[in-house]
């Protein structure tokens, strides 16, 4: 490959870390405070609001249902209304973001879930309010499996972010389409999955060193 190409690989893999590293602390963000909701509305649950539970769960259930580059297409005019533009990096962003939400939201719920409702008890019987309960007993007990959820958001956003390049959001993906697919170039095509595997593969270590950490 030429240095030129080298040097769009290089940009689009600091595009791909930019998009992913913005949609994955505000979904992450956004994402842990509807799980919190989640949990703590069922109806077995210290602030159980059923009906809000249940509404939560159908909004986030349809959010999750609907294909990433199907919901890319379809908010377009919010996309434009937010960046002023439906194509390159700041669009892809808005996207990236709506659609991680809902999955990180399962994902903390499941987490909380693990929690043991023992501890609960405990906390409630020694008199803890419920912002007590949420910021140092559910969350402290189950931060490794919210390092997982993090884990696994951010190497989904990976891989939705070379999507959205397919349509023009740039970053890897577009790399690999417009000078690798349409190009027949193989090599391209390679190196761009090449630097994917190695992005996932490093998120996946560095998750997995910080659940060993908090195990610990």
């Amino acid at each position: 490959m030429s240095e030129a190409m080298w040097s769009r690989l290089g940009q689009a893999t600091l595009d791909t870390l930019i998009m992913v590293a913005i949609s994955g602390v505000i979904s992450i963000v956004a994402g842990i405070l509807l799980g919190i909701a989640l949990y703590v509305t069922r109806p077995d649950r210290f602030l159980r609001q059923p009906l809000l539970h249940a509404i939560l769960g159908v909004v986030v259930n349809i959010g999750r249902s609907v294909p990433f580059i199907i919901l890319m297409v379809a908010i377009v005019p919010f996309t434009r209304l937010l960046v002023g533009s439906s194509i390159g990096m700041n669009a892809a962003i808005v996207p990236l973001t709506i659609a991680a939400i809902p999955f990180v939201a399962r994902l903390v719920e499941g987490s909380l879930n693990e929690v043991s409702p023992g501890l609960i008890e405990t906390a409630q019987s020694m008199g803890a309010t419920p912002s007590q309960i949420i910021f140092k007993v559910l969350l402290p007990e189950a931060r490794g499996g919210l390092i997982t959820a993090v884990t696994i958001t951010l190497i989904t956003l990976i891989g939705y972010s070379a999507m959205a390049g397919a349509v023009g959001s740039g970053g890897l993906g577009a790399i690999g389409i417009n000078y690798g697919y349409n190009r027949y170039n193989s090599v391209v095509m390679l190196a761009t999955v090449v630097i994917i595997v190695i992005l996932v593969q490093a998120i996946q270590m560095l998750g997995d060193w910080l659940v060993r950490r908090t195990r610990h």
